[in-house]
């Protein structure tokens, strides 16, 4: 009987380990993968197109997942210096909204679908994947979990009202219908991932976690590809439109890193905490803008959702190595 648990241990160990190497390897190869995504759905929407009515469970999971890593503990530690969370929502939730909708709509002032689709793209909350840049380029964790953890929280409220606010009235969308999906697919996986570390004091993200990180890469792939299966017929590589939206698209993430770089500055931070404002204050969610997009804008909104995935990973790996050098492989000071 002894022997039988002990080889049970062992063969999960072997599985346990293989799950972590497949999950670097997925992290490292992330940006190229949801690029792949995107493609994928376009070329082959066929292939993709069938798990349209399981985008929100899929993405729903992928938010529990993530959410696993999240404590209180991390929100009561940073509040105490609220500085750091004041800027982020000014940054983040006032001044770039404001730039890209003015930029959007100056570029695209004949074509509101696609200003629709900007305004979406930065009204969404920050993503979970900016804790991955902060993990690779040695930010300060607390402070980047509490960021987003925060801006998820308040997605239902911060997200139809910013559309709202920068679309109007003459729009007609399903406000509510969009903040239940939001409170559906993002708030509530991220409630639960948060109750079950706390009451299990981190045992269960310690024990399931190895398995599921490498699924819920395969889950957003999923939800990625499909999103763009739906609208691959509005997919036209010789419309100037779509590559005038590439260049966009291009053009406000690095303006939006930019800005976020500046609020870094202002606020005097540290190393840690700079990078941590960096990626969570410039990387949205672009799979929640794409899912929302379809669901409830016209197709063309979805355009920049795409383009922002295609970019965004990339853009952020570039934009890290130019403000924080190259990756510093020493463990993170301790932040006070």
């Amino acid at each position: 009987m002894r022997a039988i648990i002990l080889n049970s241990n062992m063969s999960t160990n072997k599985w346990a380990e293989f799950s972590l190497r497949a999950n670097r390897f997925l992290e490292q190869a992330f940006p190229l993968l949801l690029s792949l995504a995107v493609v994928l759905g376009v070329l082959l929407p066929w292939v993709f197109i069938g798990i349209r009515p399981y985008v929100p469970w899929l993405f729903g999971a992928a938010t529990l997942v993530g959410a696993l890593k999240l404590r209180i503990r991390e929100l009561g530690r940073t509040v105490s210096s609220p500085l750091p969370i004041l800027l982020f929502f000014l940054v983040a939730r006032i001044v770039m909204p404001l730039l890209i909708f003015a930029l959007s709509s100056l570029v695209f002032r004949n074509n509101p679908d696609i200003v629709s689709g900007y305004v979406l793209l930065y009204a969404v909350p920050a993503a979970i994947t900016a804790f991955i840049w902060v993990t690779i380029f040695k930010g300060d964790a607390a402070l980047a979990l509490t960021l987003i953890l925060l801006d998820t929280i308040l997605a239902p409220i911060v997200v139809p009202g910013t559309v709202r606010l920068f679309l109007g009235t003459g729009i007609q969308l399903d406000m509510m219908g969009m903040a239940i999906s939001l409170i559906l697919m993002i708030v509530i996986p991220t409630i639960v991932g948060i109750t079950l570390n706390e009451s299990s004091r981190g045992k269960i993200p310690a024990l399931i976690t190895p398995f599921l990180a490498p699924l819920s890469k395969l889950f957003i792939f999923l939800v990625i590809a499909a999103n763009a299966a739906a609208i691959a017929p509005q997919i036209r590589f010789d419309n100037p439109l779509l590559w005038i939206v590439t260049a966009a698209s291009i053009a406000f993430v690095v303006l939006s890193f930019a800005c976020a770089r500046l609020g870094a500055l202002a606020g005097k931070f540290t190393r840690e905490k700079q990078i941590s404002f960096l990626f969570a204050s410039s990387l949205r969610n672009s799979a929640a803008a794409m899912t929302l997009a379809i669901q409830y804008f016209p197709e063309a909104a979805a355009l920049p959702a795409i383009l922002g995935i295609m970019f965004q990973q990339n853009t952020a790996a570039i934009m890290g190595r130019i403000f924080f050098g190259k990756i510093n492989s020493e463990k993170p000071t301790p932040s006070r």
